[in-house]
């Protein structure tokens, strides 16, 4: 067994850190317990976390904590921060989610916990975090053999992924708002925590105006007002919900008796922006101009083969196809094509030769 270290401390102290040695095992195994119930937790109610840390405080820790102010502390139950856990929240409106949630599986102690984001006075800036002090409820976890386990407090801290940054630097410089700072030092940090702070507050708003917008193109798209809606990522993925290209591509897959798997097609995206289309209407009216030509450009390639598996982006593809021929791009076309879709390689130059040959013949390409 390791000597234990000597520290400089009066008897009561002494007593408190003994007591600590004696149940730092108990603290670990609440470690266990707590953190995955906390990641369970974050996730399963779609928040996105960054972190769900824990930490046992360090010995030497205690020893400074008791030195500058054990007096304040009749026992080691009193320091509610030996065991200490951090859940770091990407947006800093999910702090108080997430805070609700906590207050639901723990049992909190409310006059010993704190809000430090309420604390500051509206010119000042700094550490902003919430702090629950909680217990383990006897129906998340009961050993009959420590029943202490359901007595030990510990620590909760939420905050926002930024404002975690700010944290650590401030550990890192040793700064603390209520210890003197030189005033140029001083003014320099708040303009950082405010710059943090305004950061924060403008992720949350960017993803609250990012929700509302998806909320609408979901609107518009279940009422078909697609000339409303901008192709873009959202729009492209909304319309796709609706699977507008399903009855394409099972007419092409009966041409075999093909199994149809599978595949996104957000890929392609690229490739019809590059073609002028702005919005979901555009897409709309392409696909009824070009699924006849699409579809007979599948007969042709399809029909003497046996191939009876089939991509499910087959439909929208052969539609870009017929798209580019139509317009004179040619091999050319053919082989941007495959090379936005496969990458670049001298295998899709060959691709495109295949493919407009089999494509010269039809109807479309001789008007």
């Amino acid at each position: 067994m390791a000597e234990e270290l000597k520290y400089d401390l009066d008897l009561h102290c002494q007593m408190i850190m003994d007591d600590y040695r004696e149940r730092k095992p108990l603290y670990e195994k609440m470690k266990e317990i707590i953190v995955p119930r906390l990641l369970t937790l974050v996730k399963s109610n779609g928040l996105m976390v960054d972190a769900v840390e824990a930490r046992v405080k360090k010995e030497k820790s205690l020893a400074g904590k008791l030195a500058l102010k054990g007096h304040k502390y009749a026992s080691l139950e009193d320091i509610t921060d030996i065991l200490g856990v951090r859940v770091i929240l990407f947006y800093a409106d999910d702090v108080d989610k997430v805070a609700a949630y906590v207050g639901k599986v723990f049992d909190v102690d409310w006059d010993n916990s704190v809000d430090k984001r309420k604390m500051h006075e509206l010119d000042s800036f700094g550490y902003l975090s919430l702090h629950y002090v909680c217990r383990i409820p006897k129906k998340m976890y009961e050993d009959a053999e420590h029943p202490e386990l359901n007595e030990i407090r510990f620590e909760i801290q939420m905050r926002s992924a930024l404002q975690h940054v700010w944290a650590s630097m401030e550990h890192d410089t040793g700064y603390k708002s209520d210890i003197e700072c030189p005033r140029e030092y001083l003014r320099m940090l708040s303009r950082l925590a405010g710059m943090l702070e305004m950061a924060d507050d403008e992720f949350v708003r960017i993803k609250n105006g990012i929700a509302t917008y998806r909320r609408k193109v979901e609107s518009l798209m279940q009422k078909g007002e697609f000339e409303s809606i901008p192709l873009d990522g959202d729009g492209f993925k909304s319309y796709l919900s609706l699977r507008p290209f399903d009855a394409l591509t099972n007419r092409i897959a009966s041409i075999n008796q093909a199994e149809v798997r599978e595949m996104p097609m957000m890929p392609m995206l690229p490739l019809l922006k590059e073609m002028g289309m702005q919005t979901i209407g555009d897409l709309e009216r392409f696909l009824r101009e070009n699924e006849e030509d699409a579809y007979n450009l599948a007969l042709n390639q399809l029909a003497d083969t046996d191939i009876d598996i089939l991509a499910s982006t087959v439909s929208l593809q052969n539609l870009i196809i017929v798209a580019h021929l139509k317009n004179g791009g040619g091999k050319r076309a053919l082989k941007h094509v495959y090379d936005v879709l496969n990458g670049e390689s001298p295998h899709n130059e060959r691709l495109a030769e295949m493919q407009y040959d089999v494509a010269r013949k039809l109807a479309f390409m001789n008007k």
